[in-house]
């Protein structure tokens, strides 16, 4: 939902921290939510990437019953766990985003489904510029389809505010509230990993190669900064609002830090 012409825009942060190993990228995601007050911090667009890959876990999941943990160490992946929900996420070639602003900047923000559409419009604005036709996964499986099926494998599942491409889902995104804030994550594959991601996991995920896609495989091969860049822009679009270049607070950057020694 983009604002009448001629509202007032508010002002953004937008940091792009590049690729990142998947420890510290946890800990500034952390670090940008528990720093956040949402009556003086600037609401902050964050864009990222994983170096080397790693997987993410959901706050509620054992990683330990979903993923061969010592194969993982043996080949030296990192497992980090997200502050938000979900299934577990093969992080490679991908770019990355998160976001952090008062809940009463987001309309409907008082249903956790209303905001989450509101916040993943963006995408579907970056996708149509990169000449692609994505929809929410509501709209395209109008049938008696199950939608919101709890999987271990976040790729596996599809929610209702899922972006899919042709009918296969693309990246994924969680939420996370604290009182007034609202955190947000997702990620956006340029490679179809999926498959070697899969090769981890305890039990196979059979179908979830055929069931999701990426840029790569919609034929859109941009280099990363280019696509970070017309993210961003697509961004300021669809939430009608202007980005400021910035960096970490030295709050936020000392939070991270204390963080990080949890993965030590």
């Amino acid at each position: 939902m983009t604002k009448p012409a001629g509202a007032e825009r508010t002002t953004w942060r937008l940091i792009d921290t590049g690729p990142l190993p998947g420890p510290e990228n946890m800990a500034i995601d952390e670090a940008l939510l528990g720093c956040f007050d949402p009556d003086r911090s600037p609401p902050t667009l964050r864009l990222y990437g994983w170096e080397p890959p790693a997987f993410s876990c959901g706050r509620f999941q054992k990683p330990e019953e979903i993923l061969d943990l010592e194969r993982c160490r043996e080949e030296g992946i990192p497992v980090v766990r997200r502050i938000t929900g979900g299934g577990v996420i093969y992080h490679a070639a991908e770019l990355t985003y998160s976001l952090v602003c008062p809940a009463a900047a987001i309309p409907g923000s008082r249903s956790v489904k209303a905001a989450f559409f509101h916040l993943t419009s963006f995408l579907l604005e970056f996708y149509r510029r990169l000449g692609l036709s994505p929809c929410h996964a509501v709209d395209h499986h109008k049938d008696d389809r199950r939608l919101g099926e709890r999987t271990p494998l976040c790729f596996a599942g599809t929610e209702s505010c899922d972006i899919l491409i042709g009918g296969r889902k693309i990246g994924g995104n969680a939420q996370r509230r604290l009182k007034e804030t609202v955190f947000q994550h997702g990620s956006i594959p340029l490679r179809q990993m999926a498959g070697i991601g899969g090769a981890y996991l305890r039990e196979p995920s059979p179908g979830v190669v055929e069931a999701t896609t990426s840029l790569a495989g919609e034929g859109v091969l941009l280099p990363r900064e280019k696509l970070a860049e017309l993210l961003a822009d697509a961004f300021a679009t669809r939430m009608h609002v202007s980005l400021a270049r910035g960096s970490l607070t030295e709050a936020e950057t000392g939070a991270a830090a204390e963080l990080m020694q949890d993965f030590a």
